[in-house]
This record gives structure tokens, sequence and C-alpha cells, in this order.
């Protein structure tokens, strides 16, 4: 499970080199501000974290558009990702690696240098498109994606417990919509139309329709379990009852 750090980091602070390692994900996107833990087993993608390590520890984070593709070049991978520092890593005994990475800022892939040893991009910073901070629709919004969390858990939706704090604190609704979106069930296209989607307005409004999704999923669930424990217990009855005939 991913989860949003604490604080916000002055983005525009964090000096991004224009040229980065790449790391493909498989099925997944990782979004800025987000910690997320990753498992790292092609020759290429240990390559790739080696490099990072051995210079200033960023990488640029790239979900496949097929996670079978076990080889990705350019045309395999989505054009815009998230450039990411690599907090730790461990060495499995299998040679596979975990690391644990934060998202930094979205980027743009302008070029890919390349292939072998590692994958290697030229990248342009990309950020979000300014919005009134003061609009009554942003509030709003905000406040309904807050209250629909909240219902999520209360329905079961397994939260880290730090995850409706932040939320609670965050005022930004880029920000919210990428937390929103790192703790819902996404396909990857979906979650890359969320990393896409530069006004954070529009980018909470698509959060707000997948996480209200999930919450319908989640309703229809519990009446299904609650259906099912209704008839589990008419059969017992009705056991107990013929028994005692």
């Amino acid at each position: 499970m991913k989860a949003a750090t604490p604080d916000r980091p002055a983005e525009e602070q964090v000096r991004v080199p224009s040229e980065l390692p790449v790391l493909p994900l498989r099925d997944m996107v990782v979004y800025p501000f987000i910690i997320a833990p990753l498992s790292v087993a092609r020759e290429l993608s240990i390559q790739a974290v080696d490099r990072a390590l051995s210079e200033n520890r960023m990488i640029l984070l790239l979900a496949q558009k097929d996670k079978d593709e076990e080889e990705p070049t350019g045309d395999d991978l989505f054009g815009v990702g998230t450039v990411a520092v690599i907090m730790r890593m461990l060495k499995l005994p299998d040679e596979r690696i975990r690391v644990l990475v934060q998202g930094v800022c979205r980027a743009r892939v302008s070029e890919l240098l390349a292939l072998r040893p590692y994958l290697q991009a030229r990248i342009e910073r990309i950020g979000d498109l300014p919005h009134d901070p003061a609009s009554i629709e942003k509030e709003a919004l905000m406040r309904s994606v807050k209250r629909t969390l909240e219902r999520a858990t209360s329905l079961g939706k397994n939260l880290p417990s730090e995850v409706m704090v932040i939320a609670n604190n965050l005022e930004d609704p880029g920000r919210l919509a990428d937390l929103t979106a790192s703790n819902l069930e996404l396909k990857v296209e979906e979650a890359q139309e969320i990393l896409e989607t530069l006004d954070p307005v529009a980018r909470l409004k698509r959060a707000n329709d997948l996480l209200g999704r999930e919450l319908n999923l989640l309703s229809m669930q519990r009446e299904i379990d609650s259906m099912a424990r209704d008839e589990m217990d008419r059969s017992q009855r009705e056991f107990y009852l013929r028994h005692q005939m």
C-alpha cells in the first residue's frame, strides 16, 4: 500500500536534472509526494537503480503500456511519469532488490537517450496549471472527496491510518487528487490519466468519479455479504429445526 508523505516539500526548490535513468513500472503509477515500495527484478531496471544511487538518487518512473513486456523501449512506455527519489534500497537473496521511493514532480520525456545498459531519458519538468484557490467549486469538491474517503473507510476500504489525517489537512486539490488515486485500485490507464491531468480541479473531479465508483463497489459488496450471511443463518435454522422434529 502506498503512503503519502505527511508534509509537503517545496517542490519548486527540488532541483531535478534534465537527464535521468528510467525505471519502468508494471501495472502501476506513482504520484508526486507519494511514498511507494517497489520490487525490481529486471537487469535493466536494477542497472537504472544502481545508476541513480551512484549519482543523486533521482530516477524517472514510467508506467508500461503492456505490463507483460519484458524489455520495454520508448514506444512501450507512457510519455509522462514521475521523478522520484530513492529513499532506501534492499538487496534480496534471489538477486531482486526492493526500493522505497518518494515522488517529487511530474515530468515529460522529451527524448529517450539510451536503451542499454539501462533506459535513460532527457526530461522536461511539468507542473500543475494555475487555479483559483478561493473557488467555491474547488472547496466543495475537496469536502466531497474527504467525506467520501471517510465513507469508504467505514465500508471496509483498507486505508493506512495516516491517509485520512493527511487528506483532511490538504488544501491543494491536485495533491488531494493524487493522494486519492494512489489509494484506489485503478487500471494503469486510469492512473495514468490522473497523472497527465495538469488542471488540479479537473484532476480532482476525475479522482472523485473513480472514488465514487469504488464506494459503489464497496456498498454492493457489503450488501452481497449481508445477504450471504442471512442465507447461511436461515439454512442453519432450518437444519436445526429439522433435527429437532
